[in-house]
């Protein structure tokens, strides 16, 4: 390939490397120009292009890159056609990604103008999401640097995502003097999220004294009827021979591994046992935050083994402290943004400091403050909206009427708070990866408002609370991640979403959203000063 400035009467088939035009015509970059192309040009005074003349044995951009994609060996990964010299190979699975570094390096080494990128070694991907690039630099390439490409990649497969499996798992549970037993129930909750990420579900509990003979005991009989055991120790492993990797030992097992260069994680155990894998997890994996126990679990569900080198080998890149989130690619994942959120709109209450009318039947510039609320969260991003109803419920329903809307009758309403969290919670859609709590009596919060609490529960990947502030003080709606929905079902009298996020522990963002996120109208005073008229 010959590249720089050629008269305007020798340019044809060459193919441009800037933007031009001629007249009212523009020749994109990247053009291959025709003896039509040349007339305009020349009566346009154009004597001169910059361009690429490719040689007879050159393959242009886009067919050196479609002829390198379609010779990989590659599973569960497609390609995308290509353009300007680019094609693009996405995940058709969710799971762990793979790849050949060797031939990556070979293939890079050959010449330049030829590059492929992937995602790191064992990345976690889902599935659409771009996870290598075939890229040309120059306009044209030698084909037989083209053909030194293919012949390296008929070497075997080069990439893959290693789709997750639907694995059942049992999980142990170890028991000392103190511990609460809100702890426990917290750690399933959080399991039970980390394998739904991947379609498997927790079968089985036990519950067992932090002793060596029950814990081998328990996991002998899970071992049996699951395809893992996952142990979570009521004390953190503090030598080779303590309770879990004896316990395992003592059920039968092979301790493969005991301790690994993860931070937090270290204090892993991996076994295995009746041919199935078991993990002594670390007390971290009792947090939703990323950790060692991640690397092993998600591996282990994608089918791939994990042995004893594998493990000493994640010491690079295995401080995590300061990394709360795994290095994302270039393109955003798609499943953040297809997070559902359900929106559950409060409207059960008796309005007792109101002295008698319902507030949420006072008119705000002529329109009833529920229909009002609940047209703002119709048009927000979220998939649908609950309303939950008690006191009143026929005339609340009333002035809802014609709106897409889910009705949550609560008929234990004057029982508090929380037993409108319940119902509301009961009815939202299986796909949803959280709800927001919208108070029906919060006339400054608008649909604009909704959507940056959705757009930061969307960045967090559904993992973090998201709470309205203003100022800095904490406020109202507040956005609960699905992994906090169990939680909600053994809350009682007039507790809501405050007591649940303080004791749960997780990562809350605080999203300013202005005065309306304090604003509500509890009296009559609030009420008329914020500009609304009651009904009798």
């Amino acid at each position: 390939m010959k590249f720089g400035p050629i008269p305007i009467d020798t340019a044809e088939g060459a193919v441009l490397a800037h933007a031009t035009t001629a007249g009212e015509r523009r020749f994109r970059k990247a053009h291959r120009l025709s003896a039509d192309d040349l007339s305009l040009l020349k009566a346009a005074g154009v004597n001169e292009v910059v361009a690429a003349v490719l040689a007879p044995d050159d393959l242009s951009e886009d067919a050196a890159a479609e002829k390198i994609a379609e010779s990989m060996i590659h599973r569960n990964i497609e390609a995308k056609p290509a353009a300007t010299g680019r094609v693009n190979l996405h995940a058709q699975a969710a799971g762990i990604f793979t790849v050949d570094a060797a031939m990556i390096d070979a293939i890079n080494a050959v010449d330049p103008t030829i590059t492929i990128a992937t995602l790191a070694q064992h990345a976690p991907v889902e599935k659409g999401q771009m996870v290598a690039t075939v890229k040309i630099i120059p306009f044209a390439v030698a084909s037989v640097l083209v053909d030194a490409v293919t012949k390296i990649c008929a070497g075997g497969e080069i990439i893959a995502v290693n789709a997750y499996q639907p694995v059942r798992v049992g999980v142990i549970q170890t028991v000392l003097p103190g511990i609460k037993p809100s702890v426990l129930d917290k750690t399933l909750r959080v399991t039970e999220a980390r394998l739904a990420r991947s379609g498997g579900r927790l079968t089985a509990e036990r519950r067992t004294p932090h002793e060596i003979g029950p814990v081998a005991e328990a996991a002998a009989s899970l071992a049996r009827d699951n395809d893992m055991v996952v142990i979570f120790g009521a004390s953190a492993m503090s030598d080779f021979g303590d309770v879990v990797p004896a316990a395992i030992e003592r059920a039968g097992g092979t301790v493969i591994r005991a301790g690994m260069p993860v931070d937090p994680g270290n204090l892993l155990v991996l076994g295995t046992l009746g041919g199935k894998r078991i993990i002594g997890a670390p007390g971290c994996a009792r947090s939703p935050k990323e950790n060692g126990f991640d690397w092993v679990l998600d591996r282990l569900i994608a089918g791939i083994d994990v042995t004893a080198n594998d493990i000493a080998g994640m010491g690079v890149g295995g401080l995590l402290m300061e990394i709360p989130t795994r290095p994302q690619p270039r393109e955003p994942l798609p499943a953040r943004a297809e997070l559902k959120v359900d929106i559950v709109l409060l409207a059960a209450g008796r309005s007792s400091r109101m002295g008698g009318p319902n507030k949420l039947l006072a008119l705000f510039d002529g329109k009833p403050l529920v229909r009002r609320t609940a047209e703002r969260a119709l048009d927000s991003k979220a998939s649908d909206t609950i309303v939950v109803t008690g006191h009143q419920r026929e005339r609340v329903q009333t002035v809802l009427s014609g709106l897409d809307v889910t009705f949550a009758d609560n008929p234990d309403f004057a029982d508090g708070l929380s037993s409108s969290l319940k119902a509301g919670i009961a009815r939202v859609s299986g796909g949803a990866a959280g709800a927001m709590i919208v108070l029906g009596d919060m006339p400054g919060v608008s649909s604009a408002d909704l959507d940056r609490l959705i757009d930061a529960f969307r960045k967090s990947e559904g993992r973090s609370v998201v709470r309205a502030s203003h100022e800095g003080k904490r406020g109202n709606p507040v956005l609960l991640p699905r992994s906090l929905f169990a939680a909600i079902a053994h809350l009682e009298g007039d507790t809501g979403a405050r007591h649940l996020v303080e004791a749960e522990g997780l990562d809350v963002v605080d999203v300013e959203i202005g005065k309306g996120a304090s604003i509500d109208v509890d009296t009559r005073e609030a009420l008329e000063g914020a500009g609304g008229v009651l009904q009798d």
